[in-house]
């Protein structure tokens, strides 16, 4: 029994370590619109924590007023730019989303800091943290305090944890599918065209050849 918990928590550091979080941070000027592309599994939870701060010139440092605000929209490029997620909150805060099926999803930020003109606008500094699949261990503060207290919940992080990895899995399979089959479609149409020159060079070769044979009997019985 001891080995068996020992073997599960194993297996869960493993799985906590080869989970997707990416951590990234960006500007953006005024109300600039900037948008990122991610290519997601059908039934991929995505759980993504902002923290945006306004630069304010005359102390040189980033703060964050109580007007700022952060609009978010998710589209899936796949379906017509078909949007999922429209959401407008402040200046701090978390989206989730579940993808519906696979493609690539465009995932975009906008503030409500404007300008009259180029020099006027404001620098909007935006922190990003986004988690895809079952993740349970990233927490708001996005520290690593956060510990499962019994070993039935550890079992049920590492079964969701197996689950998202098994749709990864089927999903590149499919995409390794759709590639086999088009290169297969390819190969064919290449052949086909081989066996069409190679049929129109023989037909032209015993056409020249017929033709010079008569040539030749003409000139004889001259």
């Amino acid at each position: 029994m001891r080995a068996t918990v020992i073997s599960s928590l194993a297996m869960l550091v493993i799985l906590t370590i080869a989970s997707r979080v990416e951590g990234l941070y960006f500007y953006l000027e005024g109300s600039e619109r900037k948008c990122f592309l991610e290519e997601l599994p059908q039934d991929t939870l995505v759980v993504g924590f902002y923290n945006a701060e306004e630069f304010v010139p005359e102390t040189n440092v980033f703060v964050q007023p109580a007007s700022l605000g952060v609009q978010i929209t998710v589209e899936e490029i796949f379906d017509n730019n078909h949007r999922v997620v429209n959401q407008r909150g402040a200046a701090s805060g978390k989206f989730t989303f579940t993808a519906a099926d696979s493609g690539e999803h465009r995932i975009c930020f906008q503030t409500n800091v404007g300008g009259a003109g180029w020099f006027s606008r404001q620098a909007v500094r935006v922190n990003l943290d986004i988690a895809v699949g079952e993740t349970g261990m990233l927490s708001r503060d996005h520290t690593k305090s956060e510990q499962f207290t019994t070993l039935v919940e550890k079992v049920q992080e590492l079964n969701h944890r197996l689950a998202d990895i098994k749709r990864e899995q089927m999903f590149q399979r499919e995409r390794e599918a759709e590639f086999r089959d088009e290169s297969e479609r390819t190969n064919a149409r290449v052949v086909r065209w081989s066996i069409i020159q190679l049929i129109v060079i023989g037909a032209t070769c015993a056409w020249q050849l017929s033709h010079l044979r008569g040539f030749f009997v003409k000139q004889k019985l001259v």
